[in-house]
């Protein structure tokens, strides 16, 4: 059983969804094995960074180039078995942040999120499902980010709002996700 499948069995999901989403990752270990790696074609675990401000007001997206929407941080766990671990390290090399503070060890949202098929770098990617495990980190507005060019072309900080807005026109499915991190995130204040 991988570590990321013990957190879960003894996180405490926020709501509905997240328990269902919970309980759908662990049978997910259970049915098909391995879960860490992309070579499970139908569904593997990927580690979200959602990234404040101080002020809690604002947080840190990229535009995506594949998804073609301004998103979080994120990526795939890739046979590493630390989700903490893989958000920091793909905020790292997504917008070269450098100082930024993690504001828990345990994952503000855990989603299970289709992907639909596409290209990458020329190779053609089916549609999947990508067991995320996201984390809350803040960094500072006035810190010094880049854009990781061969996976999103835009970075910038954006109202909570605004997040919501441009993702109900792009990927709908983040919406909810979105608005339910934006509520625990409220319940901190």
């Amino acid at each position: 059983m991988s570590k990321t499948v013990e957190l879960l069995k003894k996180y405490q999901p926020y709501n509905e969804q997240e328990a269902k989403d919970v309980e759908y990752i662990i049978k997910a270990e259970e049915i098909m094995g391995d879960i860490l790696n992309r070579t499970n074609m139908f569904c593997h675990l990927s580690s979200s960074a959602f990234i404040i401000n101080p002020q809690k007001t604002k947080v840190l997206c990229i535009f995506h180039n594949i998804y073609k929407s301004w998103t979080w941080v994120g990526g795939h766990a890739d046979g590493d078995d630390d989700m903490l671990y893989v958000a920091k390290k793909e905020t790292m090399e997504e917008t070269s942040l450098k100082n930024f503070k993690v504001l828990s060890g345990e994952p503000i949202s855990v989603d299970v999120l289709t992907v639909n098929s596409h290209y990458k770098r020329g190779v053609y990617v089916p549609a999947h499902v990508h067991l995320d495990l996201a984390y809350l980190f803040e960094a500072e507005e006035n810190e010094n980010v880049h854009i990781l060019e061969d996976e999103n072309s835009g970075i910038g900080w954006l109202t909570f709002e605004d997040l919501i807005e441009r993702a109900a026109v792009v990927d709908k499915q983040m919406v909810p996700v979105f608005k339910k991190i934006v509520e625990r995130i409220n319940l901190m204040k």
